[in-house]
């Protein structure tokens, strides 16, 4: 991807099932579950650049000893600095230290049964330690304590927030990590107190209420009362003080969440491939958490999946597939590979079958799956003009059949990534476009003033990148005309669930539009809007509408496309720069099962979306930079 956008962090969990002698038994050290879930961790590290944490629970401890360890870094080399911090209480221990089970559990920390990890990108606000997962709540009374992370962003923090202020609490701030904290920990001190009140006039005592409370702890409960009001979407693990934990995924399936367990492990993490990694385990033993389930792990090894708030249609995030999600998930491979192959006919039609006279390329990295599966399409494609050629050949007479043959696609790495970089900067003090120019370009290959080239990027989101850096470079290739292709629709409307593309007038497509209404004579009608748009404001989540829809429904697809083109193109561009954006149409083909396209479509899944989209518009109406949500 060109324009680098942010998004989506990265949970793991991992339950132990045995006692930490079993693991120093079978894989020779008991520290093999804090191993899995550092690998876990760095196999996830797409999902994070901002900042990493994790946190372990020891089961059964005594009293005045240390239970809950927690290590975090945002330090540039995060995930190093993390485990190095944590791997550094072992040092100066004996081997015989180091392969003793129980002294470790008792004097070391890190080394407990349930723990979480977590890898940060930040779509807004600061980056310092303390936006950094895992975040912990403190009590005395061990059933009380509690550890949240997640992936996750929530449209409606202001009414949650209120909602604790009305309780009468005090939360040291106003962020969805905070407020899902202390929401969950209010219910969580909620349901221990009752359980406790329900026991004791039986005549236990506080000790043995403890132990009855974590056995009778009803967390699908707890978090049925916690979630009632969450907009958003979201995967969120937590772990209580006792033992218990649970990773909840959304009602509409957002976010993605998958999970393993046998009779060693309980395993969840936000991508399938790294479970499969880290346990040696085959595609069909990863199964989804479901959406709007909690997969709850108790403190005996048993594990349930159970339903805490009512369903949605399913909305799984389809930029997971084009672009978030690592590729080596088959499912996932697979339909990049159809992103690609689905865009052959568009981009041969833009060529006119010109084959001999056309250089295809793709833009790194991430775009290298969608180029396979466009050439494979471009194969086909061009097998069914030859045959169309031969057989016309063959009736007129004429030579050259040979010619037809030997056509070939020209499948040609010319744009090379020489650097690492970000082009958009996510902690809000420093945020600006920062095009850096980390591509060069393979000469010789592409015929001055002769070939088209062909340029598939996952997407073009903001178009900053593409204009200032890569057609620039690429024009010094001297192409006859340059043919971006973008194996994603054109991202139209902001995103509140986790992806940073929450103001309306970064993405190119939308300046297009407008560039379009005032190109058209119908620039009034931007303010029209602006007033529905005030006017849907007005009402109930649940009630409003994309108003912002009804100003792309002026003009077609292909009308955006090309003023598009005109936009990405630097002044004093020689070759012609044409655009291709997938359609939508063709995504949902490709992606069957995670139709999630509100950035594309405008269809947002839950009605905080809605009023995030309408917020946004007014937002650039009035020149303000301010989050919709």
């Amino acid at each position: 991807m060109s324009d680098a956008i942010h998004h989506e962090c990265g949970l793991a969990m991992i339950r132990l099932r045995k006692p930490l002698s079993y693991y120093q038994e079978k894989y020779g050290t008991p520290l093999h579950g804090l191993k899995c879930l550092q690998l876990l961790m760095r196999k996830m590290r797409n999902r994070g650049q901002d900042g990493a944490g994790m946190a372990t629970i020891k089961l059964d401890h005594p009293p005045g000893k240390k239970f809950i360890s927690r290590k975090r870094s945002n330090k540039t080399n995060y995930l190093d600095d993390l485990w190095k911090g944590v791997y550094k209480r072992f040092d100066e221990l004996s081997p015989e230290q180091l392969a003793d089970p129980d002294y470790l559990k008792m004097n070391l920390p890190y080394t407990g049964e349930l723990m979480m990890g977590h890898l940060r990108y930040g779509t807004h606000g600061s980056n310092d330690i303390e936006t950094c997962h895992p975040f912990l709540r403190q009590s005395n009374w061990k059933t009380r304590c509690l550890i949240v992370a997640g992936n996750f962003n929530l449209t409606n923090v202001d009414e949650l927030f209120q909602e604790l202020v009305e309780l009468g609490q005090y939360p040291k701030e106003k962020s969805d990590t905070v407020t899902v904290l202390e929401k969950i920990g209010h219910f969580l001190d909620d349901e221990v107190q009752r359980i406790h009140q329900w026991h004791k006039p039986d005549g236990h005592s506080n000790i043995e209420i403890n132990d009855i409370i974590a056995d009778e702890l009803d967390v699908q409960r707890l978090l049925k009362r916690a979630s009632k009001k969450f907009d958003g979407g979201y995967v969120m693990g937590g772990m209580i003080g006792h033992g218990d934990g649970f990773v909840m995924r959304d009602p509409a399936g957002i976010r993605p969440a998958f999970y393993f367990e046998n009779e060693e492990f309980i395993a969840v993490a936000s991508e399938r491939p790294a479970l499969q990694t880290v346990f040696n385990v085959p595609f069909g033993t990863i199964k989804e958490v479901k959406p709007g389930h909690a997969l709850i792990m108790k403190k005996n090894g048993d594990m349930l999946m159970k339903p805490f708030t009512k369903l949605l249609p399913r909305a799984a995030c389809s930029f997971e597939r084009i672009y978030f999600s690592r590729g080596t998930d088959r499912d996932i491979y697979l339909e990049r590979k159809e992103l690609g192959r689905l865009l052959a006919p568009a981009v041969v039609k833009a060529i006119d079958y010109d084959f001999n006279n056309t250089v295809f390329s793709y833009i790194p990295n991430t775009a290298e799956t969608a180029y396979q599966g466009m050439i494979e399409g471009l194969e086909q494609e061009l097998t069914a003009w030859k045959k169309k050629a031969l057989k016309k050949k063959q009736k007129q007479g004429k030579n050259g059949m040979s010619k037809i043959l030997n056509t070939k696609v020209r499948n040609e790495k010319i744009v090379v990534k020489d650097g690492k970089t970000r082009t958009f900067i996510a902690d809000t003090s420093s945020r600006g476009d920062m095009v850096s120019h980390v591509y060069d370009v393979t000469y010789g290959i592409v015929r001055n003033n002769v070939d088209t080239l062909v340029l598939l990027d996952d997407s073009i989101v903001r178009g900053t990148t593409m204009r200032d850096s890569i057609i620039k470079i690429v024009s010094r290739l001297k192409p006859k005309r340059i043919l971006i292709v973008s194996s994603a629709p054109q991202i139209r409307y902001p995103d509140c669930y986790g992806i940073d593309m929450s103001r309306m007038g970064e993405f190119v497509a939308f300046k297009a539009m407008e560039a379009l209404l005032e190109k058209k004579g119908k620039k009034r009608l931007m303010k029209q809007v602006h007033k529905k748009a005030l006017e849907e404001l007005k009402k109930p989540d649940a009630k409003q509408r994309n108003v912002v829809q009804e100003l792309y429904d002026q003009f077609s697809y292909e009308q955006v496309s090309d003023m598009i083109a005109k936009i990405i193109t630097p002044k004093g561009t020689e070759p012609q720069i044409d655009v291709i954006y997938q359609t939508i149409e063709d995504l949902r083909i490709a992606c069957p099962d995670n139709n999630g396209d509100w950035y594309f479509s405008g269809n947002y899944p839950t009605p905080g979306g809605f009023r995030v989209v309408n917020k946004a518009f007014c937002n650039y109406m009035i020149g303000s930079n301010e989050r919709a949500y």
